[in-house]
């Protein structure tokens, strides 16, 4: 039987409580509890309290020696870190001049990833999952998007999503699978509408079976799958009960709409979005993901954070943390970026990559400092909690809770 934790003393614990799901936020909306503790029991929250009142009601107390703030674990709720291979290559090339075409034909290019991930044994692939997920959470993620998209065929699309699930289980990783095998159209079909027909017919029914993953994607996109298309394969999906997002308006119009259309959770990108996409986006339930982590790494302006905020949207902010665009993968530093250029309020970021990027993966028990809620948040060496985006990324925690386990 678990007896309560009481943990702390922390100067100041900032819950991301009672915040609006859509819309602008003011930094005077944050709930700033000072001088507070956070009680567990097992893997839930059960109160924020003022330390010195818990400690006397709690004896189990892990006491923190130092000044800290507590925040929310964070959440990326767009991440494609299971894949093999690395594309610095394309790198040195696109930062060299060279274009997509030009890429392809050196042989670089999304299907060099394609290549190497179905080269990749299982195990391989539960490691190179593994490292990346387990560095993120060092840096404060809790929860993690995954995609599958590289194997772009029926064994390499399960293997891919068995890798994730495996690793989540194995390492205690929170790792949410998604179905990307609508990436881009494999060499080995001629027509774009084969192989969707193909993965509803065949990988779908296999992946809902074996409870690989209650997600689908698919990337609307010029030389990917275009809106009609891409409307089938998702009526598909859904009819199947899956849930649904879109890799939408990354370099052209239309995906993001689609998206609103199927009552898709999010629709993710946004970086070509016409005013009258993130308007239409906005007065809808689905969530816009803007991914900064993409814009940095091809060199492209960033997705209209501000503009979907104040058209009255719901704002998630993750990395897309990706062999080709985005490369990086560090959260925090892209989220901090980012609402720097687009003017974004502290409490605004925040809810981009708390409880708001919980919201885009129909997770309603995280994101937030709450009773009953996971027991998931992070600790940062500071007495005030606005140092931590001041220093865009730079200042990293130095303690993280995943299910009420001190992890790092």
């Amino acid at each position: 039987m678990h007896t309560p934790q009481h943990i702390g003393p922390f100067k100041q614990i900032v819950t991301l409580a009672h915040l609006s799901m859509k819309g602008p936020i003011t930094d005077d909306q944050l709930l700033v509890v000072p001088n507070a503790g956070i009680v567990l029991l097992g893997d839930r929250i059960v109160e924020i309290v003022d330390f010195e009142e818990g400690a006397k009601r709690h004896k189990n107390v892990f006491e923190m020696e130092g000044d800290y703030v507590a925040l929310p674990g964070l959440i990326d709720c767009h991440t494609h870190i299971c894949f093999a291979g690395s594309r610095a290559k394309d790198y040195q090339m696109k930062v060299g001049g060279a274009g997509y075409q030009e890429i392809l034909k050196a042989g670089g290019g999304i299907h060099d990833t394609v290549q190497k991930t179905r080269a990749a044994t299982l195990a391989e692939l539960e490691r190179l999952v593994a490292g990346r997920a387990t560095r993120h959470m060092t840096e404060g993620v809790t929860t993690i998007e995954v995609k599958s998209g590289y194997g772009l065929n029926l064994a390499d699309e399960l293997k891919m999503l068995e890798a994730i699930s495996c690793t989540s289980k194995e390492y205690l990783l929170d790792l949410i699978p998604t179905c990307l095998a609508a990436h881009v159209k494999p060499g080995e079909f001629d027509k774009a509408d084969e192989y969707l027909d193909f993965l509803a017919h065949n990988l779908l029914p296999q992946v809902k079976e074996e409870g690989l993953s209650n997600r689908v994607d698919i990337f609307v996109e010029d030389g990917a799958f275009d809106v009609a298309l891409s409307k089938k394969y998702l009526t598909r999906a859904k009819d199947m009960g899956f849930h649904l997002t879109v890799h939408a308006d990354q370099f052209s119009s239309g995906g993001s709409k689609l998206a609103v259309d199927m009552g898709a959770l999010s629709a993710d990108h946004l970086e070509a979005s016409t005013d009258v996409d993130i308007k239409y986006l906005a007065e809808s339930n689905t969530i816009g993901v803007v991914l900064p982590g993409a814009s940095m790494g091809l060199g492209l302006p960033f997705a209209p954070a501000r503009k979907l905020l104040d058209y009255g949207g719901c704002l998630a902010i993750a990395t897309d943390w990706n062999p080709g665009s985005a490369p990086m993968g560090d959260l925090l530093m892209q989220a901090a970026v980012l609402g720097a250029s687009q003017k974004l309020s502290m409490a605004e970021t925040w809810a981009g990559i708390t409880f708001r990027a919980a919201k885009a993966l129909a997770l309603d028990d995280r994101g937030s400092l709450l009773p009953g809620n996971l027991a998931d948040f992070i600790a940062f060496e500071t007495t005030d909690y606005r140092e931590v985006l001041y220093h865009q990324g730079k200042m990293k925690p130095v303690a993280v809770w995943k299910n009420g386990r001190l992890v790092e």
